[in-house]
């Protein structure tokens, strides 16, 4: 008998890299098919994200409706952020869970498996150099790692003391992945990291010392690999050289993500974030000078301990000299371990929503009249999934969400397509070659 596995995902593109991981060394080391019904499944698998409060509190009631409906010997775990951080309070609190396993130890799982109650959260192990086996979600888009962890002090953020100091991935590793994924099919690759940009700071070996535009250049001589996107860049570390290499490089996607988090240059060193909102508007004006047709994206976090209203319109200014085509955007919330969790000088819960509320509608109406222009356009797309109603949706090379009717026979191809109708958040077009 097929022994089967079940895998939820909570949060980030690393997450869902991770859960690949765990997957890919399941399916190898024990195996383990997938399977979309967890009701079906021998070993139930919760990948955590625990920037938010939200998705913290989804665990415990995924957690509970799993116990209660999966097969009566089924196995659960828990891993990622969450899984850091709270590590035996897991299963004090839910003790039908078999084993909880952190962000900075994925390459245990097979370990942890036949450990019962075994909790592996060590933040510091190192796993730049482990090889893991191949297994990808999908055949035409590989997310690849690059790094690990992160060196950044973001008073707001729990990501370091979850996943650990950053160290970066030997550039061989990540040159041998990504070409046996395009040679496996895939025409894209997504790099992952807390802060991309800031790739080669430290290794663990005695690696040759290199930077991302040096990575960014090499991964651009592999044969038939024909897009390259990566997140998050930190605004602190576009130099020069970064933008120009992304502007001038024609395999890599002309989007941008610049997470700014406040436009308030107060706000910004309360946060710890290391620039200005001056930096910020003028890395933007040198990436546009550079780029023109680059779409950006951001993240933006409102009612941070003690924003005033004034700090708040400066963000409204950011928001209105950039015009971001996409932004994530939410009301503060304190993460534990955090500096900020001990800030006193908290704002006013009504306040906080009704800036979410505004800086929300600002964005609306900027995207209605960015997508407006979009109608009659001609975009190349690279097709990656089916989705309802016959159609095939696909992504142009500044990051637009574009739909078509057609069938599987798209997946994984390119078509240039002509916008006839707008949404929000994907246009609909027709092919046009």
């Amino acid at each position: 008998m097929v022994k089967k596995l079940f895998v939820e995902t909570l949060g980030c593109a690393m997450n869902s890299r991770d859960s690949e991981h765990m997957i890919a060394q399941l399916r190898e080391k024990d195996g383990y098919e997938t399977t979309s019904d967890f009701k079906e499944a021998d070993l139930i698998l919760i990948n955590t994200c625990s920037v938010r409060e939200k998705p913290v509190s989804k665990l415990f009631s995924e957690l509970g409706i799993f116990n209660k409906k999966k097969k009566a010997d089924a196995k659960i775990g828990v891993c990622g952020c969450t899984a850091s951080h709270l590590g035996e309070e897991i299963i004090k609190r839910a003790p039908y869970v078999n084993f909880v396993l952190g962000a900075r130890n994925v390459s245990k799982i097979s370990e942890v498996l036949h450990k019962d109650k075994a909790v592996e959260i060590d933040i510091n192990y190192d796993e730049s150099e482990f090889a893991f086996d191949d297994f990808r979600t999908s055949p035409y888009k590989a997310f690849i790692n690059i790094s690990m962890g992160c060196d950044k002090s973001c008073t707001y953020c729990i990501v370091p003391k979850t996943r650990g100091d950053e160290i970066s991935i030997p550039m061989n590793l990540i040159i041998d992945e990504s070409r046996r994924a395009v040679n496996n099919g895939a025409k894209e690759i997504f790099l992952l990291g807390q802060n991309v940009n800031n790739y080669g700071r430290r290794f663990s070996g005695g690696h040759e010392k290199s930077n991302f535009t040096k990575l960014l250049q090499e991964l651009s001589e592999i044969q038939n690999l024909q897009r390259i996107r990566f997140t998050s860049p930190h605004p602190f570390h576009m130099d020069d050289e970064f933008i120009e290499e992304f502007a001038s490089n024609p395999k890599i996607c002309k989007s941008m993500h610049m997470p700014l988090q406040s436009g308030s240059t107060k706000v910004l060193k309360d946060m710890k974030r290391g620039y200005s909102k001056e930096w910020f508007l003028n890395r933007v004006k040198k990436l546009r000078s550079e780029c023109p047709e680059v779409s950006i994206s951001t993240d933006i976090i409102v009612a941070f301990p003690g924003e005033s209203d004034e700090d708040f319109e400066d963000t409204l200014d950011v928001m209105n000299q950039v015009r971001f085509n996409q932004i994530f955007s939410f009301k503060y919330s304190a993460r534990p371990q955090t500096e900020a969790e001990h800030f006193t000088n908290t704002v006013d819960a009504d306040i906080a929503s009704a800036r979410l509320t505004k800086l929300q509608n600002i964005h609306t109406d900027i995207l209605d009249e960015i997508n407006a222009t979009s109608l009659g356009k001609t975009y190349r797309v690279y097709f990656q999934d089916l989705i309802q109603d016959y159609f095939v949706s696909g992504r142009s090379d500044d990051n637009i969400v574009i739909k078509v009717k057609g069938s599987d026979e798209l997946l994984g191809e390119f078509r240039d397509v002509k916008i006839t109708s707008i949404g929000r958040t994907i246009l609909t077009g027709e092919i046009v070659a």
